[in-house]
């Protein structure tokens, strides 16, 4: 058996509208004659309604991946193994190409800097 006390306890406070919740913040800021608690109140005004703004912007930024396109080579169903190698030795030529490139690009960017 639940003791006494408990029995008249809210579980969750009541809940109160934004109307009610304005009209308390305004009757703080005009009855209170201490620069230190308006300040306060005005400090904690601010801060809320930055945290909201910042939630409501952030919603709105990298809510989706881009689209990605992949490409695909599609290649005859008939072709040979000697046209298979010679495929990949011209493709294997390109990416040695490439690399070449970027290292020389590298090297570049390197003499520039002045980094050994």
């Amino acid at each position: 058996m639940a003791p006494p006390y408990l029995g008249a306890m809210a579980i969750l406070p009541p809940t109160s509208s934004p109307r009610a919740a304005l009209r308390d913040l305004l009757a703080a800021f005009r009855h209170d004659d201490h620069r230190d608690r308006i300040l306060g109140l005005t400090l904690a005004v601010l801060v809320t309604i930055i945290i909201l703004i910042v939630f409501f912007v952030d919603s709105k930024i990298n809510t989706a991946p881009p689209p990605r396109i992949i490409y695909v080579q599609a290649y005859a169903p008939g072709r040979t193994d000697a046209e298979i190698v010679a495929s990949q030795k011209i493709d294997q030529a390109k990416r040695e190409a490439d690399a070449k490139e970027h290292q020389r690009q590298m090297q570049e960017l390197q003499k520039r800097l002045g980094i050994e």
